[in-house]
């Protein structure tokens, strides 16, 4: 790795690229990160993933871990060093959702307080266990059009609702209820339950008091995407095309 990527690891962190780029002093940096050619990598018996590290309007994403030809000349990061840069009280991920063969927009949710739900979601987001949210559909939505509509996804097995097993032993955690538009949680209810990492998201105010248990987040930009995947004909044609975590600057 070269010296300049290097600085983007420093005592298990990663250090706030941008205003080094804005500095002027890493300008080569960005232009490697723009390029695809910084990549975050995870080794283990089955050989190498890689994670796509990109630079969109100022801002660092890292895309899930999967098993695909690290670039020629790609200058890499241990996943664990770029993941042990976020703040698991406040954790940003997101979801990019796409339907009728294109991608519709980005679903930025806020994951907060640190909860074992939360920590699963970003280990989906990010395919650190080798699953992830990619490729998935959503699956349902619930009192369509009325006050506490909500939408259901994340079965990463079977892709049918009936999936989405735990990925940690114990979920219990001090979770938050809430019936405003953007909660983000789970339905879990119990050890084992095989439908654990399945998330609902709200997409309308519950008006009349009703809250919904194991809100995990809440989602800070991209609720209009989530909107208009409702408003779709067949919801089961929304597809998660992409999703990852924010890194911090």
């Amino acid at each position: 790795m070269s010296e300049p990527v290097k600085s983007l690891v420093e005592a298990g962190r990663v250090v706030a690229v941008k205003s080094l780029v804005e500095a002027g002093r890493v300008v080569a940096v960005k232009r490697l990160v723009e390029a695809g050619r910084v990549v975050a990598v995870q080794e283990d018996q089955d050989g190498r993933r890689s994670a796509r590290i990109t630079l969109q309007v100022g801002q660092l994403y890292l895309h899930p871990l999967l098993r695909q030809p690290t670039p020629a000349h790609a200058h890499t990061i241990q996943e664990s060093d770029v993941v042990g840069a976020l703040d698991p009280s406040c954790t940003l991920a997101f979801l990019e959702l796409g339907w009728a063969g294109s991608t519709r927009g980005r679903v930025t949710i806020r994951l907060t307080p640190d909860t074992p739900l939360a920590r699963q979601f970003v280990l989906l987001c990010t395919g650190q266990r080798g699953h992830t949210f990619r490729n998935t559909k959503l699956l349902r939505v619930l009192d369509k059009g009325r006050p506490g509509e909500w939408v259901e996804g994340g079965d990463y097995e079977s892709n049918d609702g009936k999936g989405g097993a735990p990925l940690l032993p114990d979920l219990q955690g001090q979770y938050r209820r809430s019936g405003q538009a953007g909660a983000v949680g789970s339905w879990w209810r119990r050890p084992g339950d095989p439908t654990s990492a399945q998330f609902f998201i709200i997409t309308r105010d519950h008006q009349a008091g009703g809250q919904w248990p194991c809100v995990f987040g809440d989602v800070v930009s991209g609720l209009d995407v989530v909107r208009a995947a409702v408003n779709h004909s067949d919801i089961t044609e929304v597809t998660v095309v992409d999703c990852g975590v924010v890194l911090p600057l």
